[in-house]
């Protein structure tokens, strides 16, 4: 039971800013085990934001309640996640070999391509987060958190990892993911999805995953595999694929 909490908690210190004991550590063993809690991960910042949200809604406007309940997640994570989408549009705006896109992308400083990819999928979350009632966004936001990291963290199982820890800017990245362990991330990445409270909510991982698919086959082309940043990016844009998959799945059914 205390092997598998540190295992929680590495995933707690690794993927947000919540304090955890001092006794945890960045043992690279745990980090691989901890990805099967990265959707869990999401839920509890998802859970978080939609808190932000709904203690702020009655007391300011709606528009105003989405903004805290994004800058929320992002403080929660240590813009973890943005930075990863940052630099991937850096890398792959920028550079035309796998050498090339590598060496931008472990580059600390944020270029054009990077600054221009923050600003549109920041800009698209609030507009589209701006679509629902207020009565919709707290399930809605646990629901993406979760759904994004699973899909995200998929990215493990099907794709190698290309990057060394030596060659890497921060901390290791997680680069084992066994059949057990997609299991669990599956049930604490898909069972919030009956938050919504729609017949039909499980169709929502059908966008999500292939998106997933998608970058998964498009990072592979041009690099290889998959980084850090590429788990990253990806969570950030299938989160935006959930938001307006939830929007037309409520429309059209």
């Amino acid at each position: 039971m205390k092997r598998e909490l540190t295992i929680f908690l590495t995933a707690l210190m690794f993927y947000t800013r919540i304090p955890v004991p001092r006794w945890v550590n960045h043992d690279a063993e745990y980090l691989n085990k901890a990805t099967k809690y990265f959707p869990l991960i999401g839920v509890i910042v998802g859970s978080i934001s939609a808190l932000v949200y709904l203690g702020t809604c009655h007391l300011i406007n709606h528009s105003l309640a989405i903004l805290l309940s994004m800058a929320s997640s992002i403080l929660l994570t240590g813009a973890f996640h943005e930075d990863g989408l940052a630099d991937v549009c850096d890398g792959f705006g920028g550079g035309w070999t796998k050498e090339k896109i590598l060496l931008i992308m472990k580059d600390s400083r944020v270029g054009a391509y990077g600054v221009i990819g923050l600003i549109l999928i920041l800009a698209l979350k609030y507009n589209v987060l701006l679509s629902f009632p207020g009565i919709q966004i707290p399930p809605v936001l646990i629901a993406a958190h979760a759904l994004s990291r699973w899909a995200a963290a998929t990215l493990i199982l099907t794709h190698q990892y290309v990057r060394e820890n030596e060659d890497s800017k921060i901390k290791p990245v997680a680069k084992q993911f066994s059949a057990n362990h997609f299991i669990i991330a599956s049930l604490f990445g898909i069972i919030p999805l009956l938050l919504l409270g729609h017949p039909y909510a499980i169709l929502l991982v059908v966008p999500v995953y292939a998106m997933k698919i998608y970058m998964g086959w498009y990072f592979k082309k041009w690099i290889g595999g998959y980084t850090g940043d590429c788990l990253g990016a990806t969570q950030q844009i299938c989160e935006i694929v959930f938001y307006l998959s939830v929007l037309a799945l409520w429309k059209y059914t």
